[in-house]
């Protein structure tokens, strides 16, 4: 396990992350329960007015949030950041009039908001009126979002409670500090039996609530490429409609085209094939992962993310020549839903077997994560453009397909079933797959000749 980061101040923080930074008054204090008049709060929690003094002298601040304008790795945005010395980081009236307003801000300004979180959760001594804070973050958020502006969140120590459910999970990128605690849970309400590592950066990475887990000292650099990417579609505010395309990728293979569908299988299951992450490699000047379907899953099978091609932003969602699986269906329509957002077009690169179909696939949902995954690629108001570079296989490799826009390599093909499995299901024996292959019509030519495909890339001249 990882060990634990030392804990830094909110300005500390934000030193660490901004070139610069430009706070922002914090505005309404006066008007909350707990001003002048009502020193212990709503509740009349006798001490609290007192505790607040106490932290209030012990940090330089007056709440548990800063906030304010900042250039991070030279891009704009918002920036807030949690003051875990005062009370927790927990969340009261006024820690929920800062939040709003940095949201709010976020929204005015068209930039993006970076939260670097470090709360306890729900501030006790409020009661209720502390944990209805939780809703109206949750509506500002929404607003943002509506707005087509990226959240981006920096998980601290520790980061827990109604801040985490909210701020931090509710962002589109969510990053992590090595071994800092992550949970909705604090260490003092788990169960006493509870596995510790759950709890921690690394654990809910391996869970696909995390996105990347990043050392301190790579976090501005993180944190600016990010925001390079992500502020594409939303600075320029444009609409899907004028939105360009992502370039079909060049072939990093030639070969002459199939003259038979057991050749084209036999070039797409080729092991000396180029593969997804050669392909991303060589399209993208970097790449930034999306990592995990936020509801317990991963598909070390499926690459997703956001990259810079050229000086365009571009969103992909890879297959790596692997069964699919249900966390690797639903990580894709997260990306996909996210680019469409944001106005940022779309690649997908095709090669799969197919859906996984094993009994853990079918308890995991595979049936609804793959309809997920067609809805969010037909639902795409931004292009979305497919290249098939090894297998095609089924529903499995159709529902990351662009309907109208799908290109094949001349190593690929494309089939309404696996040559084996069909044979199978035909009744026919195994020794027959070569002879049903041929009938499927799944070559590169076939799939343009049936309008499935718009070209074939890397098709080899014949030989004179």
């Amino acid at each position: 396990m990882a060990e634990r980061p030392a804990r830094r101040t909110a300005r500390e923080m934000i030193a660490v992350v901004a070139d610069t930074f430009d706070e922002r008054p914090a505005a309404g204090d006066e008007h909350h329960p707990g001003a002048a008049g009502t020193p212990d709060g709503p509740l009349g929690w006798s001490g609290y007015g007192a505790a607040r003094a106490e932290a209030a002298e012990r940090t330089g601040e007056t709440e548990s949030v800063v906030h304010g304008t900042a250039l991070v790795g030279g891009q704009p945005c918002v920036l807030l950041a949690f003051e875990f010395g005062f009370l927790g980081g927990s969340l009261g009236h006024r820690t929920g009039d800062r939040l709003t307003a940095a949201y709010t801000l976020a929204r005015e300004l068209r930039l993006p908001l970076v939260s670097l979180v470090a709360t306890g959760g729900s501030r006790m001594q409020e009661g209720m009126v502390a944990l209805t804070q939780l809703q109206r973050v949750a509506r500002a958020s929404a607003e943002l979002r509506a707005a087509g502006l990226p959240q981006l969140a920096v998980l601290r120590d520790p980061a827990t409670g109604g801040g985490w459910a909210t701020v931090g999970a509710g962002a589109d990128v969510v990053l992590a500090l090595p071994g800092a605690q992550v949970g909705f849970a604090g260490s003092r309400v788990r169960p006493p039996d509870a596995d510790p590592y759950a709890y921690t950066a690394e654990g809910q990475l391996a869970a696909g609530q995390v996105d990347t887990v990043v050392d301190q000292a790579e976090l501005a650099g993180t944190l600016g490429r990010w925001l390079a990417v992500l502020k594409g579609g939303a600075e320029a505010g444009a609409r899907a409609s004028g939105i360009q395309p992502a370039p079909v990728p060049r072939a990093l293979s030639r070969t002459r085209l199939p003259a038979t569908g057991r050749e084209a299988v036999a070039l797409a299951r080729a092991p000396e094939r180029p593969r997804a992450q050669a392909y991303l490699d060589a399209y993208f000047a970097y790449r930034l992962t999306l990592h995990g379907d936020r509801a317990g899953g991963t598909d070390p099978g499926t690459l997703c993310g956001f990259g810079l091609h050229g000086d365009r932003p571009v969103a992909y969602v890879a297959q790596c020549g692997t069964a699919t699986r249900p966390a690797g269906y639903r990580t894709a329509a997260r990306t996909v839903r996210l680019a469409d957002r944001l106005g940022i077009p779309v690649l997908t690169l095709i090669d799969t077997p197919g859906a996984a179909n094993d009994a853990a696939a079918e308890r995991a949902g595979a049936g609804a994560a793959i309809a997920d995954a067609f809805a969010a690629v037909a639902e795409a108001r931004v292009p979305v453009t497919t290249l098939v570079i090894g297998e095609g296989g089924s529903g499995g490799a159709l529902a990351l397909a662009a309907p109208g826009r799908t290109h094949v390599t001349a190593d690929s093909y494309f089939s309404v079933i696996a040559p084996e499995l069909a044979a199978a299901i035909l009744k026919r024996p195994p020794s027959a797959a070569d002879e049903t292959a041929d009938q499927l019509g799944l070559r590169p030519q076939d799939l343009v000749a049936l309008g499935i495909a718009r070209g074939i890339v890397g098709e080899a001249p014949e030989s004179p």
